[in-house]
């Protein structure tokens, strides 16, 4: 058959050596390797290639940095630059994003619909109808040896603040970046990680934001981080936070969004409320399969998927609808164990241990994080003691004015292993990873610093200063 598959047994029913169910990180399953199986990937998304290329971390980014370069354009007076206008053709920059994007999302669905005789795609809906077996929305039955599942997650809706209402000006972060306008106004439901790179990002385009939180910005991150990043961000755009059941109402053509005796007018609201992985459209729980409180299936070390907290043979699950991180290297680091354990005898499969997980944030100021807090350290019965260490100590800080920003490590006394680093500031996202290597290869923080040479002066200084304090701390 032209898409690799065969008809099995019971007539209508098509049989495949194996089913990917998500065209994210699933897509990069299928390998050379394969070339004597039939493979099947099915995706229903409306663009090909998963969240993070077409409506995740690759656009936001792509749109952050010229936020932060008009923020810096604004900001560059204090440094003594002068006439600096920092306007923006917003539909250039759009255009220049989801041009590139929309281009390798659609060779990409061309590629795995024609680019290989073995492999067919299935771009619809399919749900279970038992762990070995799916049905499209269009009525095809698929049975496969192995399936995969890697469907990922959407973002979270809210009852009073319904995607897409008021003639389509209540987005979702999927839709917000394709505006064709710049609104005057906007307000941002939700105090996570999407809602602050948003915040962050339209603030920097010039958009009046309010930003309305249930408790706190970026809750669950590291105290002092928190209360720091929410200082910096009330003197950019207004943080309003004890916001609970907003909703949104038409007035002509201002939206009014009100939370209790809390109301802001606007001219657009995103909501950016979280991600509930997509279980729910896979039929999983009515053929039985393990899931987490929160929806995500339950996957052993291997990234088999349990059923009553036994392995089902041949199912496996990664990404977004199994992990809580919900990052895409998370993600490509679990194809890429689904991959080495797909068609592996038990005595070779690989599990996944692959730590400590790096978050970074890309909002104004960056944020990168791994590891515990303190407070998480000593809970677990750590001792463990924090240092923390700011920009403007170094020379770099001094060339970036900057007062706010700084490096936090958690360190175990005894030991000196490296339990945490919380950092807030330029460049966090790349400061952290030689602390993360560090902390992946077992490296105590003892000698660290004094090991090798640090650029002078270089933004890298702050890390190299954090880790002498922790050292005479020990």
């Amino acid at each position: 058959m032209s898409d690799g598959t065969t008809t099995g047994q019971d007539e209508g029913t098509e049989h495949v050596d194996l089913l990917v169910i998500g065209a994210g990180s699933g897509n990069t399953l299928p390998h050379p390797d394969h070339h004597e199986r039939r493979i099947l990937v099915a995706d229903d998304a409306p663009w090909f290639g998963g969240t993070c290329l077409n409506v995740g971390c690759i656009p936001t980014k792509m749109l952050v940095h010229v936020a932060d370069l008009l923020r810096d354009a604004r900001d560059g007076e204090r440094l003594g630059l002068r006439d600096v206008t920092g306007r923006v053709d917003w539909r250039a920059v759009r255009d220049r994003v989801f041009g590139r994007i929309d281009e390798i999302s659609t060779s990409g669905e061309e590629y795995r619909r024609s680019g290989e005789p073995n492999i067919g795609l299935v771009r619809e809906t399919v749900r279970f109808v038992d762990p070995r077996t799916v049905r499209s929305a269009s009525g095809r039955t698929i049975e496969a040896d192995r399936i995969v599942v890697a469907v990922g997650s959407r973002p979270r809706a809210l009852p009073g603040a319904p995607f897409g209402a008021f003639d389509g000006r209540v987005h979702s972060t999927d839709t917000i970046m394709r505006i064709d306008e710049l609104p005057r106004r906007i307000a941002i439901i939700g105090g996570g990680v999407s809602a602050c790179e948003f915040a962050a990002m339209f603030s920097g385009f010039g958009v009046e934001v309010t930003q309305l939180v249930r408790s706190s910005l970026l809750r669950g991150y590291d105290t002092e981080l928190t209360d720091r990043f929410t200082a910096v961000a009330r003197d950019e755009w207004d943080v309003r936070t004890g916001v609970s059941d907003p909703e949104v109402t038409a007035h002509g053509d201002v939206l009014r969004v009100r939370a209790g005796d809390e109301t802001v007018d606007v001219d657009l609201v995103l909501v950016a409320a979280g991600r509930v992985p997509n279980t729910d459209r896979l039929g999983s729980r009515e053929i039985g399969l393990d899931h987490h409180d929160d929806g995500r299936l339950v996957v052993d070390a291997y990234q088999r998927v349990l059923a009553g907290g036994e392995v089902v043979p041949g199912l496996f699950a990664l990404g977004d609808v199994d992990s809580p991180h919900q990052l895409k290297h998370v993600a490509n680091e679990e194809a890429r164990i689904v991959r080495q354990n797909l068609f592996a005898d038990d005595a070779d499969l690989v599990a996944n241990t692959l730590a400590p997980v790096p978050h970074a944030v890309f909002t104004h100021p960056q944020i990168a994080v791994f590891g515990r807090t303190l407070d998480a350290a000593r809970a677990e019965g750590l001792d463990a003691f924090e240092v923390v260490h700011e920009y403007g100590w170094t020379a770099w800080g001094w060339a970036l004015e900057d007062t706010t920003s700084f490096v936090k490590l958690v360190v175990e006394r005894g030991s000196g292993a490296l339990v945490g680093a919380h950092i807030m500031g330029p460049d966090a996202a790349i400061l952290v990873q030689p602390l993360v290597t560090a902390a992946s290869l077992g490296h105590s923080v003892r000698g660290l610093a004094r090991a090798q040479y640090w650029p002078h002066p270089a933004a890298s200084e702050v890390v190299e200063n954090a880790l002498l304090r922790a050292e005479e701390e020990l």
